[in-house]
């Protein structure tokens, strides 16, 4: 009996075949293709997990600029701010995701999850969802697991590197795969998570990469942040029984084509964009001076 899966829709098939939730598709996947235990996968899963809080932590503590004095600090001027607009959810998932992206611009160890540019998403949105709703290990788990599926499929269809697909590949994915981790976590129906992937991926579609300095701090910090709250919309939207008219995996095959049709300087090579911008100009040439 095989689990492994492409696309989507296989993680969904497998899912009403078997009778079983898509993270445990995924973990049973997972023990398939490395032939390592349940335990062992489970307990790799938990150590990630760790990092993402540990990294949450460390980026909200350490008020200290980066090298390049373009970021740190800002999620604990965050966590200082009381919130006008958002709810306590999006919120905290905005400031964690800004949190960890300013402990990769430190060096800290994050996890890259799909990438170090876009590591802050699914630990922003999972760590938030499960403080305000107080939850336990498994429902980490499941939300880890989803995620990952989700991520799998991304980069084995498409790309998740933004020299290749531009920040929606990056950035983008990793909103989609936290969307689908948030609702897995509030035990979500698998059509659920699967429009919240859809709905999330497909409204970021052509977004570009387009760093000051070279550096992954302007604009992908805040971005990560934006991004996170994004992420929380496509969950709420899937799971008011919104639907994407446009097929998930359709989605993911769009983004790939998107991606790989844009210029090159808007693909990480930081000759377009904001990085082109005359501030942006200015900062590359006094950090070059430095």
């Amino acid at each position: 009996m095989s689990y492994l899966y492409d696309s989507i829709a296989d993680l969904a098939r497998l899912s009403d075949t078997h009778k079983l939730p898509l993270w445990e598709i995924v973990l049973r996947a997972e023990m398939e293709t490395t032939g390592e235990s349940r335990e062992v996968i489970v307990a790799e899963s938990m150590r990630r997990i760790n990092i993402f809080k540990d990294s949450v932590k460390n980026g909200i503590v350490d008020r200290t600029r980066t090298v390049s004095g373009m970021s740190g600090g800002q999620a604990t001027i965050l966590m200082e701010h009381k919130p006008k607009l958002l709810s306590e959810l999006s919120f905290k998932a905005m400031t964690y995701a800004i949190a960890v992206n300013e402990a990769n611009a430190k060096m800290f160890r994050i996890v890259a999850c799909p990438t170090a540019g876009s590591c802050g998403v699914m630990p922003g949105c999972l760590v938030a969802t499960g403080e305000v709703y107080d939850m336990d290990d498994e429902a980490y788990l499941r939300g880890f697991l989803v995620g990952a599926g989700i991520g799998n499929v991304i980069t084995n269809q498409a790309c998740v590197a933004g020299a290749v697909g531009g920040c929606q590949a990056e950035v983008g994915s990793a909103a989609a795969m936290a969307a689908g981790a948030v609702v897995a976590m509030l035990e979500g129906s698998t059509e659920e998570i699967i429009n919240a992937v859809a709905l999330c991926l497909k409204n970021v579609l052509g977004l570009v990469c387009d760093p000051v300095a070279g550096l992954v701090e302007v604009p992908c910090v805040k971005r990560n942040g934006i991004y996170a709250v994004h992420a929380m919309s496509a969950a709420e939207m899937a799971m008011a029984g919104l639907i994407s008219q446009i097929p998930v995996d359709e989605v993911i095959e769009a983004m790939d084509r998107i991606g790989r049709a844009l210029p090159s300087a808007l693909r990480e090579t930081s000759e377009g964009g904001l990085a082109k911008t005359e501030t942006g100009k200015r900062i590359a040439k006094q950090l070059a001076n430095m």
